[in-house]
């Protein structure tokens, strides 16, 4: 296939804002990729190069892309950056320089959507000395022979970047819109598929076979799967009434997610809810798996938590992250920073997936194959209940031991990775909080001043962000305090996408937790509200974009003020 196709498909999804209208455009050219044998071109749609579960990055900045540009164009990496601040987009800037170029140049070689891909995964080969020199020259040379358009999406695709607004939702309906008729099974066959494989090539080559073959995808310790999530309530009432009686009570710990996968070799692989591999960064998991989990493969669910090694106090989640982004002296860490892992969910076992067993028979086979030694691998506290008073005293045991709240399961419900389904919910003290991104932020002035101070949040709406307000407050001025001003800057600063006066617009990576007073309407953000009073408490490097609240959560929560 020829890569104009393709561009000519991402120039039509960015002209259509309705997402109806994008999932016709993809649908009808799905059926131009079933006569394709390689399927792997529905990655490129996404504006990857690999899987979603595939952690492998392309590792290009801004600057090494003005290099490649400066070498295919001819024109100074100066001027190249100064249409780059009035462009606000270098894809665009691309577009645009590659346009005068080739007025007085006539195209004899096509490129293909197998070059495209050929050179963007060889960028994740190079290793050692030259490394720079390789990467610039291996994407200059797609810039050379492209075309103005295809040379706009070529650089958003290095960047992750695509900017068509098509989402996972998106591409999820097209395939069964391209496949099946859209119905309610057709929908929860093709997100079951994707939720345990976390690829859509894969997905899509199963459905054009018809939808029983979707049931042929199953889970594998080879690859990690989408951890299921678990929507908030407010009272214990409501956690009856979403969940059942009786329901298993389990501590939430103040941790951060951790999925354990060990294959048939041997091989212990650890990821984070974000499907990032931190297998180098936990040496001691490692350790406790290979002394403490009785079974030649499996995938478990867990929570990892900090505590003081020396006051046997558990920590906060803030304190103990740095764990996750730390890449050396890793030791020393391991000493400072130890964690203790709580097992609560099995999903593979032995090279059978249980994702379809009740959670009641996957908590006793964990209790069945896992030796427990506190403050290094434990199973999650837990109860069953039907007593709400029960439910409280639990609930207030686990306040006082340090831990966020409680979670609350179904007993006979089964795994569904991905999934706010309602087989689990959490409650916490604070009702009033939400997981957002940052995607604009604004420059400081005074004492302030060199920082970004002041930041725009947005939730989702299936793929789209929405913004809904703007935070200024709870972050530290001095980096000894916390989560500081400093800090959050120096994430931001290489996401900055444009500037106009004060304010950045920013990619949309950093995500934080925020405590607000009430929602409100607002006619001033795209969401059609605003958060009152809102104020930073946490960076969640473990989340990522796809988990921030949705706007049917901000609706819920607007619906509970006004009663």
């Amino acid at each position: 296939m020829l890569y104009s196709e393709l561009a000519e498909i991402y120039n039509e999804l960015e002209k259509h804002n309705k997402r109806l209208e994008k999932t016709e455009i993809l649908a009808n050219f799905l059926e131009k990729l079933k006569k394709e044998k390689n399927k792997e071109i529905i990655y490129l749609l996404q504006g990857r190069v690999f899987p979603d579960y595939d952690e492998r990055e392309l590792g290009i900045s801004e600057q090494l892309l003005i290099k490649a540009l400066n070498k295919a164009v001819g024109i100074s990496s100066e001027e190249i950056v100064q249409k780059w601040k009035t462009e606000g987009d270098l894809g665009k800037v691309a577009e645009l320089l590659i346009g005068k170029k080739t007025q007085s140049t006539l195209f004899t070689k096509k490129l293909t959507v197998d070059k495209v891909f050929d050179n963007l995964r060889k960028l994740t080969e190079f290793t050692g000395q030259g490394t720079v020199d390789k990467k610039v020259s291996i994407i200059a040379e797609l810039l050379t022979s492209a075309s103005p358009i295809e040379a706009k999406y070529i650089i958003r695709t290095v960047l992750q970047d695509l900017r068509t607004g098509t989402g996972t939702g998106v591409l999820r309906d097209a395939i069964i819109s391209n496949c099946f008729s859209k119905d309610k099974e057709s929908v929860i066959k093709v997100q079951e598929a994707y939720d345990k494989s976390a690829d859509f090539a894969v997905v899509f080559e199963e459905a054009c076979k018809g939808i029983e073959f979707l049931d042929k995808i199953s889970l594998s310790p080879n690859k990690p799967v989408k951890v299921m999530l678990f929507p908030k309530v407010t009272s214990f009432a409501e956690a009856f009434e979403v969940v059942g009686k009786p329901a298993a009570c389990e501590f939430k710990y103040d941790g951060f997610r951790m999925l354990i996968e060990k294959d048939d070799a041997g091989e212990v692989r650890i990821f984070t809810r974000r499907l990032d591999n931190v297998t180098k960064q936990f040496p001691e998991v490692k350790r406790y798996v290979k002394e403490f989990v009785n079974a030649k493969n499996f995938i478990i669910d867990s929570e990892a938590v900090g505590y003081d090694r020396k006051t046997k106090k558990y920590m906060p989640f803030q304190q103990i992250s740095q764990r996750i982004k730390r890449k050396y002296d890793i030791e020393q860490l391991e000493t400072e920073l130890p964690v203790e892992i709580n097992v609560f969910d099995i999903l593979y076992y032995n090279g059978k997936s249980l994702i379809n067993e009740p959670f009641s028979r996957r908590r006793e086979l964990i209790e069945e194959i896992i030796t427990e030694k506190k403050w290094q691998f434990v199973l999650a506290n837990q109860i069953i209940t039907d007593s709400e008073s029960e439910m409280k005293e639990f609930y207030e045991t686990a306040l006082k031991e340090g831990e966020e709240g409680i979670m609350i399961k179904k007993l006979d419900a089964p795994y569904k990775p991905g999934a706010r389904v309602g087989y689990g919910v959490k409650l916490k003290p604070s009702s009033n909080e939400l997981d957002l991104v940052i995607v604009k932020a604004e420059a400081g002035t005074g004492k302030r001043g060199g920082w970004l101070t002041s930041f725009t949040v947005a939730c989702q709406d299936d793929g789209n962000l929405l913004e809904i307000g703007k935070v200024s407050t709870g972050l530290k001025e001095k980096i000894e305090e916390g989560v500081s001003f400093e800090e959050i800057t120096n994430l931001l600063k290489p996401l900055i996408e444009k500037e106009e006066g004060r304010e950045v617009s920013v990619k949309p990576k950093i995500v934080i937790t925020v405590v607000y007073q009430e929602i409100q309407k607002s006619p001033s953000y795209s969401s059609g509200y605003a958060l009152r009073f809102p104020r930073f408490t946490a960076l969640r490097i473990d989340k990522s974009v796809k988990e921030i609240a949705t706007l049917k959560e901000i609706e819920k929560d607007y619906r509970k003020f006004l009663k």
